[in-house]
């Protein structure tokens, strides 16, 4: 377990990670209270309502893509961070006033949540690629593991603290104690030892450096099969807030308390998945399809689960699940990608994970209104399936991935990862720059 804490080494990386773990316990306070206000207080139990609010939190990240990759790559990373974090608290304030005051109506939950969305956009990348300044390349894999892990923490911690506060005091209060949260990672950025940073080499500025990141993906073969894969998984299969809250909800007729302890019954298996990454001196891609597979399966199993403890252990399985995939993603992404790219690839990836929920949370909210919430984790299980499909098309093509008969034991045999040829986009874009 040493090497699964390396990069708390760093004191930059640990004054990170104290404010992150802080912050992205308020945020997940703020996620179940923002569900619980949609579902029971501001309509009927309406999940595409839900769905509708996913949509416009996370529909900026695919509206805003050339703009957030751009400001990741060119912009210093650390202020970029200042001020989306100082805009998400202000945010969290504003939505918390009304609610507390009583004139808060959907529409305004609308509004808030394509604001955040909008500053969330520009956060995520930067906060993402700012883990390898933090701790530098070598340790780049295991901090990007180590923060899922702080997310994954807060997502155990933050729902069940959020449902004992929203059945005590109401969802207001959650929302101004997420804002006040916000205060511990603007503390920890203003604390940081710039001398000690890891600077990375910043993108030229030319015309059409944007479509760049496109040209590098698509000259990937590796980068064009995570993309589909995370396409279907985000898209159609991680819509927890949906599932989670309509199983609690109409399945098992459970309150506020019992849809914050099944969130958290997941975070564990996602906290579990995060210490195994991290335990991983580097990713493979076949985790990918191993992860999608039984992603999958654990939302087959979730679906037909009799009682609640049954669902709560497809909820350990799905954590685990999509943590390993999502990690393997981020890693693999990060660490195959010419550092001068890595905003705009890593941007892509984010669009992608966060921008095409507008297309699947209201058709899944859809589903689970009209057919019930079983049928729509059964669009989870498919889309886990369909991924595990892409990965192992792109095993057995660009892998050569092979089953072997021997004594009567199968063996699979494939070619080694394949190193990425990042020199020639380094010189065309020293030479543009000359």
């Amino acid at each position: 377990m040493k090497g699964t804490f390396r990069s708390l080494k760093s004191f930059n990386y640990r004054v990170w990670a104290g404010g992150a773990l802080v912050s992205n316990t308020g945020t997940w306070m703020q996620r179940i209270a923002q569900g619980w206000l949609v579902l029971t207080q501001l309509t009927h139990n309406n999940a595409a309502a839900l769905g509708v609010v996913l949509a416009l939190q996370s529909g900026p990240h695919l509206l805003l893509l050339p703009l957030t990759g751009f400001a990741a790559d060119h912009l210093d990373r650390r202020k970029l961070l200042l001020g989306t974090q100082a805009a998400m608290g202000a945010l969290a304030f504003g939505l918390g006033i009304l609610t507390i005051s009583g004139l808060v109506q959907l529409w305004h939950v609308y509004v808030f949540a394509f604001l955040l969305g909008c500053v969330t956009a520009f956060d995520s990348p930067a906060r993402h690629t700012f883990v390898a300044e933090l701790v530098g390349e070598a340790d780049l894999s295991n901090a990007v593991a180590l923060n899922s892990t702080s997310f994954n923490a807060a997502r155990m911690i933050g729902p069940a603290i959020a449902g004992t506060l929203i059945a005590a005091v109401g969802s207001g209060w959650v929302f101004l104690i997420n804002g006040a949260s916000f205060a511990a990672v603007l503390c920890s950025l203003a604390l940081l030892r710039t001398g000690e940073l890891h600077p990375q080499r910043r993108a030229f500025r030319t015309r059409g450096s944007f479509v760049d990141g496109f040209r590098y993906v698509a000259k990937r073969p590796d980068l064009q099969a995570i993309c589909l894969m995370l396409f279907l998984i985000a898209t159609f299969g991680l819509n927890f807030q949906i599932f989670i809250s309509t199983m609690s909800v109409r399945v098992f007729h459970g309150g506020a308390s019992q849809y914050g302890l099944l969130t958290s019954v997941m975070a564990v298996g996602t906290v579990v998945g995060a210490l195994l990454a991290a335990g991983r001196e580097k990713p493979h891609f076949t985790l990918l399809f191993v992860g999608a597979a039984i992603f999958g399966l654990g939302c087959t199993l979730a679906a037909v689960s009799s009682g609640i403890w049954l669902f709560g252990i497809a909820l350990v399985i799905i954590g685990v699940s999509a943590l390993t995939f999502s990690n393997s993603t981020n890693s693999l992404m990060q660490l195959s990608t010419e550092p001068s790219m890595r905003g705009r690839v890593m941007a892509i990836r984010l669009a992608i994970a966060l921008g095409c929920t507008p297309i699947g949370s209201p058709i899944v909210g859809w589903v689970a209104d009209q057919f019930g919430p079983r049928w729509a984790l059964g669009i989870g299980a498919a889309s886990g399936f369909a991924a595990a499909i892409v990965g192992l098309y792109y095993l057995m093509k660009y892998r050569h991935l092979r089953l072997h008969i021997d004594a009567g034991r199968p063996h699979f045999s494939m070619d080694a990862e394949p190193v990425a040829d990042t020199s020639e986009l380094a010189r065309a874009a020293t030479a543009e720059a000359a």
